[in-house]
């Protein structure tokens, strides 16, 4: 008998240990072994690439493949990432290991929620998606923050040290998803007996089908996408203004986890609206994510962080009740490849946003 609490406490376990990391602070680690700005830009710029290269392919194959298989392939592409960092001795192996942690979020972003719904469509619960959607931001939040509180640590260890924790989390996130059921509401996308390449061409197609044919599930993802990504560009920058502004940095991680904890606020928030319609969610959630840009440029540092904090309020109660109707939309047999469309979507605005946000937070 299909357990539908044991697999999605599965599901949030694994989240938990994929996301709490002791190198959360990437950035950081990486200036203290001497890596300029350049260097990290370089880095951060290849992540982006590589992102972009492949998350729609790997919601393909997690259709097409399994969903469980591929948040698997997932961990296992974080591992590596942890042992080339481990290793790295050069800007080169950095790259390469910030590619293969991009490949781990682009073959675990469209697997997870994919796996969750049709599972809950299976049992007849698919209304609850949405209180899973914001569990699971609160299990990113709340790790993001923790892990940023953890820069110090990490760096008084040091980084193999640090790094190396990531392969003992992943090992037991490996054995907590081989014990999930791979879940498909729907017929599954292709016979088994068709070629592989034949059974990967005609996912890709009909979900490009379906996105010509359902123009509001475009509008619904490019709306998510662009409201989330100022809120992170927000934040961002908020790390490097906040200092400047005179904040002390040993309240600096403080500042940064009260901020992820708005997130928190807005994902539990919007559960208890389920009656108001999208237009005014979205309108609500602009305004405020427009506060936090407004207060940005304050000179009082509590305001700016409290700002930081209304946006991530406004970001993520918009991002809980955007996937829960972009998931009653998308067809079970192209579920994945349709959510890492998303995913996609966000990259692009935010590749085409950040120039722009170093401009505006910089000079005006």
């Amino acid at each position: 008998m299909f357990k539908i609490k044991n697999q999605l406490s599965k599901l949030y376990t694994s989240s938990i240990l994929g996301n709490l990391s002791l190198t959360g602070a990437w950035v950081a680690i990486l200036a203290a072994r001497g890596y300029s700005l350049v260097e990290i830009g370089i880095a951060e710029t290849v992540f982006h690439i590589v992102s972009l290269m492949f998350e729609i392919p790997s919601g393909v194959l997690a259709d097409v493949f399994g969903r469980k298989k591929m948040l698997v392939v997932s961990t296992i592409m974080g591992m590596i990432s942890d042992v080339v960092m481990i290793l790295s001795a050069n800007l080169f192996m950095v790259c390469l290991s910030i590619a293969f942690r991009a490949l781990s979020y682009n073959f675990s972003s469209g697997s997870g929620d994919a796996l969750a719904y049709d599972s809950l469509r299976l049992v007849r619960m698919e209304d609850r998606f949405e209180r899973y959607e914001s569990n699971q931001l609160m299990i990113y939040r709340l790790c993001s923050g923790i892990s940023t509180l953890c820069a110090g640590f990490a760096l008084t260890i040091g980084y193999k040290a640090a790094y190396g924790t990531g392969l003992i989390t992943g090992g037991i996130q490996i054995v907590i998803l081989l014990s999930l059921r791979e879940v498909y509401a729907g017929e599954h996308p292709g016979k088994k007996e068709d070629k592989i390449g034949r059974r990967l061409i005609t996912c890709f197609k009909e979900s490009f089908l379906y996105l010509r044919e359902v123009r509001k599930a475009l509008w619904l993802m490019f709306c998510n996408s662009f409201v989330g990504a100022v809120d992170i560009l927000l934040l961002f920058f908020l790390q490097a203004k906040l200092p400047e502004k005179g904040m002390p940095l040993w309240w600096l991680g403080l500042a940064l986890l009260f901020m992820e904890m708005g997130g928190i606020v807005g994902s539990r928030l919007i559960l208890k609206m389920p009656k108001i319609r999208y237009r005014w969610i979205f309108a609500i959630s602009t305004l405020l994510v427009l506060a936090g840009v407004l207060a940005e440029h304050s000179p009082v540092c509590w305001v700016m962080v409290l700002g930081g904090f209304i946006a991530a309020v406004g970001d993520d109660a918009l991002q809980v009740r955007t996937n829960a109707l972009l998931q009653d939309m998308f067809p079970s047999e192209q579920r994945a490849t349709l959510t890492s469309v998303e995913s996609f979507s966000f990259s692009v605005i935010m590749i085409v946003l950040s120039p722009l946000a170093g401009i505006v937070f910089t000079y005006w």
